[in-house]
């Protein structure tokens, strides 16, 4: 009975060092895994943050606001100044030439 028991339980042990081993390559195995997926997960969080500024809309400030219509503004001032301009001197001109055309 005694020899059973003993055979029985250095078997036991055989299975649980295997077992333990088995464990500890496993665990190693899966701190390398944890390891590769962190790195990859920081180089994701750190490209997030890269790109948040070009995809989230900011709102303007009344500064910028207001600069961007009194831009504009001008704009408009300096083509209506050009369109006026044009349209004089596209006046004269026809009459300047009409008045050529009758003494002639």
């Amino acid at each position: 009975e005694n020899e059973i028991e003993k055979a029985t339980k250095e078997q036991d042990v055989k299975y649980k060092v295997k077992e333990s081993t088995e464990l500890d390559a496993t665990a190693a195995e899966t701190g390398t895994d944890r390891s590769g997926v962190q790195a990859e997960l920081d180089a994701v969080l750190e490209y997030l943050t890269k790109i948040e500024g070009d995809c989230i809309a900011k709102a303007e400030t009344h500064e910028e606001r207001k600069a961007r219509f009194e831009a504009e503004l001008a704009g408009c001032k300096e083509a209506l100044r050009i369109l006026e301009e044009e349209t004089a001197a596209s006046l004269i001109q026809r009459g300047v030439l009409r008045g050529v055309r009758r003494h002639a």
